[in-house]
């Protein structure tokens, strides 16, 4: 990924701040957050680029491709949004 324009890295740093609101509690501060991108488009690409640099460095980390990555989030992803059993 080449490096973000400075309103591209605006919104990156908008969508992780989400995040760690929400991790510490904060859900009227996400929210806060999550209105400020003023746009679906502004919101998604947010997402899209801090999911990006979040799986560069996880692969940088690991040493895992990223088709492996890949796969053992999706593995993962399907676990979680399996309903438990009756």
């Amino acid at each position: 990924m080449t490096s973000p324009t400075p309103a591209a890295a605006e919104l990156v740093q908008r969508a992780a701040g989400v995040i760690a609101a929400k991790h510490r509690g904060d859900l009227g501060g996400a929210e806060e957050l999550l209105a400020a991108f003023g746009s679906e488009q502004a919101k998604s690409l947010g997402f899209y680029l801090l999911a990006d640099l979040s799986l560069g460095l996880l692969r940088a980390q690991s040493g895992q491709s990223m088709d492996d990555l890949v796969r053992e989030l999706s593995l993962l992803v399907a676990v979680t949004a399996t309903p438990p059993d009756s």
